[in-house]
């Protein structure tokens, strides 16, 4: 690939904007979209993004529009990294004016689809031309976008049906401190990093409730196996959650700072109603959502899921905080390992 071919970031939130300045320092020439128009604006003319990623430079080879059609003029390779409840909305105005051949997309953004209960590469796939489908990839892994930003190591994932494809992309995105990894299992990809922000409520929520260090490395644990029991159910490989897009990123999520999720949690377990902490974020905090999608999806599949039914019913059935975690804490004991080699 020519070191100057332009790359279109659908997607101007805070990833999406670490994503941008990531590929730019690299020497391609990207075009941005976002859609509101204070943050082209800002980012077109002040050189950063003051919404979503204040404080960060972005270089003059970054330019943005809230127009479509001006971003995707003449470019071949793409990054979606719009949030998943409008997801389909975008990748379908997107889908109708692309070509249907000679193009690369990969996805960026982590969640699963309400209703549909599908991933973002499925998505992708019901609206994209079939000849594209081998064109698709998913990258994701830990991956707070202010770290990025400021060139923190960074180790992600890139998965892709088609190897080749995810190998393209890890050429695009691949730098000393940013290092791709490519993986076969964009299923088992995209679940752990949808998924990992359910647990990291659930996380924020008993330490917010001061239960201690203990009970967080039980539930990062479990949380991890009922991922895994969910992705076995929809053809992913167990050790893909052992991997850096399940297990890397359910401890980030969980346990560091940066994450909104683990900050809702928090908050929550401290006595704040859901309403007013969602009124005060200024950026999506994916795990609201995705906890009423992975919850469908474990009955969709029969899947036992204590932490991921406790989280619904808190968030969607206002289930006292208390009562929630004494019906997961109350779940029948059993073995640790469904089998002997699968959690």
């Amino acid at each position: 690939m020519e070191p100057l071919d332009q790359i279109a970031v659908i997607g101007g939130g805070s990833w999406g904007t670490a994503i941008a300045l990531h590929l730019a320092r690299k020497g391609f020439p990207i075009k941005i979209w976002v859609y509101e128009k204070n943050v082209a604006d800002d980012i077109n003319t002040t050189h950063e993004n003051t919404v979503f990623l204040p404080g960060i430079p972005l270089p003059e080879n970054i330019a943005a529009s809230t127009d479509m059609s001006e971003i995707i003029q003449g470019i071949s390779n793409f990054v979606m990294v719009v949030p998943s409840n409008f997801y389909r909305r975008v990748a379908e105005s997107l889908s109708l004016q692309l070509p249907k051949h000679g193009i690369k997309i990969v996805s960026a953004a982590k969640g699963i689809e309400e209703n549909t209960l599908k991933l973002m590469t499925q998505i992708l796939e019901d609206v994209l031309s079939p000849s594209l489908h081998e064109n698709i990839a998913s990258l994701s892994g830990p991956s707070f976008a202010r770290e990025v930003a400021n060139m923190k190591f960074t180790a992600v994932t890139i998965a892709a049906k088609n190897m080749e494809t995810a190998r393209h992309f890890q050429r695009i995105f691949n730098t000393p401190y940013f290092r791709v990894y490519t993986h076969h299992d964009p299923i088992g990809v995209q679940l752990g990093g949808a998924i990992k922000n359910v647990i990291a409520i659930a996380v924020g929520i008993a330490d917010g409730m001061g239960m201690g260090t203990n009970a967080r490395a039980a539930l990062i644990t479990r949380g991890l196996a009922e991922i895994s029991r969910i992705g076995r159910k929809m053809g992913a490989h167990t050790s893909t959650f052992l991997g850096l897009s399940g297990m890397g990123d359910l401890v980030l999520t969980c346990t560091g700072d940066l994450s909104r999720n683990r900050s809702v949690g928090l908050k929550l377990g401290k006595g704040f109603k859901l309403d007013e902490i969602i009124h005060d974020m200024k950026m999506v905090a994916e795990g609201i959502q995705n906890t009423k999608s992975a919850y469908q999806l474990t009955c969709k599949l029969n899947v036992r899921a204590p932490i991921i039914s406790g989280m619904y019913q808190v968030l969607y059935e206002n289930i006292p905080l208390e009562e929630a975690v004494e019906r997961i804490l109350s779940s029948e004991p059993r073995d640790e390992f469904d089998s002997p080699d699968v959690p």
